[in-house]
Order: C-alpha cells, then sequence, then structure tokens
C-alpha cells in the first residue's frame, strides 16, 4: 500500500508546466479565480482571462494551462487563455497550412495591419489587406472575411494572412471568365476606374477596358472628363476583344445611330481597334 508520501509523488508525476489539464472553480474573488486541478495545492487564475468574472461560478469546469506548479505562496499558478490558445493553436495547424483558407474575424488595428482571430491571433499586412492598400482601416474592425495563411512561424507561434491573394484569385477567375464570355456588340456595365488624357479604363467587374476618347461620343470631346467621372457606372458596347493580351476596346457612342450616317453626310474616319491600343500604349509603336 502507498504511503501519503509516495501517493504525492506519484500524483505529482501526472502535472507538469505547459500542459492543459481540467480544473474546477472552487473560489472566485475579485482579481483571481481559485481552481483545483487535482494537486495537492490548488492553482489560481487571474481575473481578467474570464471574458465576465460575474458569470463565472463555484463548481465551473474549465480547461487550464498549468504555468508553474508553484508560486511563492505554493499555489499552482494556472492560465485559461494560454490554454485556449495552445488548444486553438494545434486545431489551427491541423486545418490551415500555408496556402489555406480560413475565415477570421479581424480584431483590432495594430501597427503595419490589422489582428485577426482565426481561432487565435494572425497579423494581417495593411498591404495584404485589398488590392489598393487602404487608407483607413479601423472600417475593417469587427467584420470577418475570408483569408490567405501565407505564413506560419511555429517557433514563435504566429500567423500571417493575406485577403489581397484570394481577391486578386477570385478576379483574375471573372476576368478569364469574361474574355471567354464576351463577344464584339455586347453590351456590358462598367464602372470608371481612370481617367486619362486619351479616354477611361472601365472596370467591366473583373476586368478592365479602354474606353478611347474617340468612341465616347459622336461630337468633339476635348477631354474625357468632360464626359465622365470616377466611380461612374455606364454601359458600354464591346468593340474588340484581345484574348491572348487581356484587352478589351469599348464604345459609349455606338449605343447610338450614327448622326453623319443618318444625315446622309460622309462618316469620319474612326480609329481602328489597333490605333486605339496605339495610344493607349505608346511603346507598342517602337
Amino acid at each position: 500500500m502507498l504511503t501519503m508520501e509516495e501517493a504525492l509523488k506519484q500524483s505529482d508525476m501526472r502535472f507538469a508546466a505547459g500542459e492543459i489539464v481540467k480544473g474546477i472553480v472552487i473560489e472566485v474573488r475579485p482579481k483571481e479565480v481559485l481552481v483545483d486541478i487535482g494537486y495537492k495545492s490548488e492553482g489560481v487564475i487571474p481575473a481578467n482571462e474570464f471574458e465576465d468574472i460575474k458569470s463565472v461560478r463555484v463548481g465551473d469546469e474549465v480547461d487550464v494551462l498549468i504555468e508553474r506548479l508553484e508560486d511563492k505562496d505554493g499555489m499552482v499558478v494556472l492560465s485559461k487563455e494560454k490554454a485556449e490558445f495552445k488548444k486553438n493553436w494545434d486545431k489551427i495547424l491541423q486545418i490551415a497550412n500555408e496556402g489555406a483558407t480560413v475565415k477570421g474575424k479581424v480584431k483590432a488595428v495594430v501597427k503595419g495591419g490589422l489582428l485577426v482571430n482565426i481561432g487565435v491571433e494572425a497579423f494581417l499586412p495593411a498591404s495584404q489587406i485589398d488590392i489598393v492598400p487602404p487608407k483607413n482601416l479601423q472600417q475593417f474592425v469587427g467584420n470577418s472575411y475570408d483569408f490567405k495563411v501565407v505564413k506560419i512561424n511555429q517557433d514563435r507561434q504566429n500567423i500571417v494572412l493575406s485577403r489581397r491573394e484570394l481577391i486578386e484569385q477570385e478576379r483574375n477567375e471573372r476576368r478569364q471568365k469574361l474574355l471567354n464570355e464576351m463577344v464584339p456588340g455586347d453590351i456590358r456595365k462598367g464602372t470608371v476606374k481612370n481617367i486619362t488624357d486619351f479616354g477611361a479604363f472601365i472596370d467591366l467587374n473583373g476586368l478592365d477596358g479602354l474606353l478611347h476618347i474617340t468612341d465616347m461620343s459622336w461630337g468633339r470631346v476635348g477631354h474625357p472628363s468632360e464626359i465622365l467621372k470616377v466611380g461612374q457606372e455606364i454601359d458600354v458596347v464591346v468593340l474588340d476583344i484581345n484574348k491572348e493580351k487581356e484587352r478589351v476596346s469599348l464604345g459609349l457612342k455606338q449605343k447610338l445611330a450614327n448622326p453623319w450616317t443618318t444625315s446622309n453626310r460622309s462618316t469620319p474616319s474612326a480609329l481602328t481597334s489597333k490605333a486605339r491600343w496605339l495610344t493607349w500604349c505608346p511603346m507598342a509603336r517602337l
């Protein structure tokens, strides 16, 4: 039969720093919670590790991580937060390798980016939030998104995420679908993305097309900004498609009858598709 001393020694072998064990709340204090884990002395958890200390009751079961088996007062030092992190970290490593997609909720703005909760806290660099890095990061706090896991450092137990890569991947898929579906003569809805001296770039929901200044109106246009503004939604006609170079020429005036034709006047010459792209990209002339 085991002596009391031998029983305690055998019991001690069941516990070690870094292990997660189950405990029972035996007392709730203003700044700490006492927990019985079956060890020779009770354990203590800081009250701030509980979301709502007022909801904690004697008899509640809680998973805790053993930080130290004994402090200066002979108490076991426990952590509820670290137990949750360790469990979630192991789970994340099983389901989220580098390259995997995970869902997370933006927790806070931190230096250089955002802090995201995916079961454990992960870092989302500002450059990886969107295709164009946003100026106001606070607008993302509290929202949930899908993220791509780009780097896992097991030694430091940190994870780096990217939302931009998923957006770019989705955009590429939409672009290929549009290129395969569109044919000259189609009328498509788009948004003015950028205005230049020679025309405007129109976002067709995944594919940018060029609306040349000569295809904006049957009349004379001094500058594209006379007709369009950035962010404006318009219907455009697909004039030409180059699938290999992923280029699309668009028209606005082609939705209306040519007044020169209807009035039996000679039709002014229009730029050919090739000429439009030469205007867009002067280097192509070399």
